[in-house]
């Protein structure tokens, strides 16, 4: 046997030591960094320019940016709107201001985010889906006109007047004597370059049309600002913990004020219609999670108590940074939070950049936002197929613009009521003919008249056919809806008809009488019956 040579014995290396794998990132965590990102840029200026606007330190937009990312943006309802300061709330918010202070607004936003609140956790965030289109639409386009009017009075450095038609009837003239004033010529021409580069910038080529118009118009407003050393002013910054006063207890008296509690209501109401229609709007650009009505509501809510202790402005979901958070491949909640975490980031270590900003920068941001409140392509296409919800949309605007927020909402409401009444009125009446009292379809000869506008003929054909002496019995159909709205042309048919003919009034095909049209259908029926040899049959009557 071949002897065996001793096996070297392997020298055994330590393993190393084993850890578990490390937990992976969440899902998407990158796409929804970008987009934060986007939406920060999107939002700084909007926040900015909203709050100087309204008439507030400049850092409290940025505050109440901050809420509607970090507190608002972490709850559930819609996993891609983003909450902030919002163009559509800047009138109310400086009426608020000028009316009740600065110390008011925080007790108006704190009452207001606690309605929403307690909506919310009541279930009827659906509800406020009920609101006409037209009206809500009509607000927002009335609230644009007020901005940009009032926008472009800032812009030429004038003050505007108190009135909207007074506003509209001065422009020109401030327009014009801005021009003969180096400072204010400037001034109108940096907001001029500023809507300019708004417009223009998405429609450059390559990548550079990604960034946000509105960050690089400021952006190269401040730097021809200061190049130029153009005689504009900037913002003023004077910190974020000195910005942020909360209400004191001096300042709930004026709760039991009914004006205050109208303007609580109406904060509530534009805000939470704001938010819950741009919610629908932007879920029709994704394909993610649709929006619970109900916690997006309560969500709102919350942000604005939140804004409220702390004094500053009122957010609601802003479709300008939800949408731009969707196009920048936001996938979940996560980028609106981050959002707010840079906002939260940039008011810690940068607030001094702020006093770079001209304020005929932020004008131009807000006539442009201004602008993309009013749909007039929309009206123009709603006008002609609905023409009834097109001039709702028009009256609300108008009155908006001439009287105020609330009495142009409540006109608006009021009209679209009205309108809805009158449609639901429609009435339709059908007369059918028989030679006899028995029904006999090969015999019977039917004329139909689609509105009762036009009456039966009184005549008749001398070839029609009696049957054993009787006359030929005149049946009419009421069909939709009787109302008193209709009651003057119904009782116009109803006594046209004529008076030697035995008359069946078949009532089955009503969805509503009311109790006008009852009392006067019932007082027509014997009044007929009295002055004619045939009695009149009501087949049958709905109960009351």
């Amino acid at each position: 046997m071949p002897s065996s040579a001793p096996v070297p014995r392997r020298r055994l290396r330590p393993r190393p030591p084993q850890f578990p794998p490390p937990r992976s990132l969440p899902p998407h965590l990158r796409q929804d960094f970008a987009a934060s990102l986007v939406v920060f840029l999107v939002a700084l200026p909007l926040c900015v320019g909203i709050a100087v606007a309204s008439g507030v330190p400049a850092e409290l937009g940025l505050v109440t940016g901050i809420v509607g990312g970090l507190v608002t943006g972490a709850m559930r309802g819609s996993s891609f709107q983003v909450s902030g300061p919002a163009a559509g709330l800047t009138v109310l918010v400086l009426e608020t201001v000028r009316t009740f202070g600065a110390a008011g607004l925080g007790v108006v936003v704190l009452a207001a985010g606690l309605v929403q609140t307690v909506l919310g956790l009541l279930r009827w965030g659906r509800w406020f889906r009920a609101i006409s289109l037209a009206v809500v639409e009509g607000m927002l386009a009335g609230i644009g006109l007020v901005i940009v009017a009032g926008q472009l009075y800032a812009a030429a450095g004038a003050v505007a007047p108190d009135g909207g038609f007074e506003r509209l009837a001065g422009l020109p003239g401030a327009l014009a004597g801005a021009l003969h004033e180096p400072g204010a010529a400037a001034s109108v021409a940096l907001a001029a370059g500023t809507v300019l580069v708004i417009v223009g910038w998405p429609r450059l080529p390559g990548r550079a049309a990604g960034l946000p118009g509105a960050l690089v118009a400021v952006l190269l407003a401040a730097l021809v600002t200061a190049l130029g050393g153009l005689p504009v002013g900037t913002v003023r910054v004077g910190g974020v913990l000195d910005a942020v006063r909360p209400p004191g207890p001096d300042a709930f008296a004026a709760l039991a004020e009914p004006a205050v509690l109208g303007t609580v209501l109406a904060f509530a109401l534009i805000a939470s219609a704001e938010s819950l229609f741009g919610a629908a709007a932007v879920d029709r650009l994704h394909d993610g999670p649709a929006t619970d009505y109900d916690r997006e509501l309560l969500a709102q809510g919350v942000g604005n108590t939140v804004c409220g202790l702390l004094g500053a402005l009122p957010l609601t979901a802003v479709i300008v940074r939800s949408s731009a958070n969707v196009r920048a491949g936001a996938r979940t909640r996560a980028s609106r939070v981050l959002h707010g975490a840079w906002l939260l980031v940039f008011a810690a270590l940068l607030p001094g950049a702020l006093a770079y900003v001209p304020l005929p920068a932020l004008a131009g941001i807000l006539v442009h936002a201004g602008c993309k409140l009013i749909p007039f392509r929309g009206l123009a296409a709603l006008w002609r197929a609905h023409r009834g919800e097109a001039a709702i949309l028009a009256v609300t605007a108008a009155a908006i613009f001439a009287t105020g927020m609330l009495e142009g909402v409540l006109a608006g409401l009021a009209l679209a009521v009205a309108k809805a009444a009158w449609e639901a009125s429609h009435l339709r009446v059908e007369h059918t003919e028989h030679p006899d009292r028995t029904e006999h379809p090969d015999r019977t000869e039917h004329r139909e008249h689609a509105e009762h506008t036009e009456r039966p003929d009184r005549t008749e054909h001398p070839e029609r056919a009696k049957d054993a002496g009787h006359p030929a019995l005149l049946r009419v159909r009421l069909s939709g809806g009787a109302t008193f709205l209709r009651l003057p042309k119904l009782l116009d048919v109803l006594e046209a008809l004529p008076r030697d003919r035995p008359v069946e009034l078949d009532l089955s095909g009503l969805h509503h009488l009311d109790h006008a049209c009852r009392a006067a259908v019932t007082a027509w029926a014997e009044r007929h019956a009295a002055a004619g040899p045939h009695p009149v049959r009501l087949r049958p009557l709905p109960g009351p």
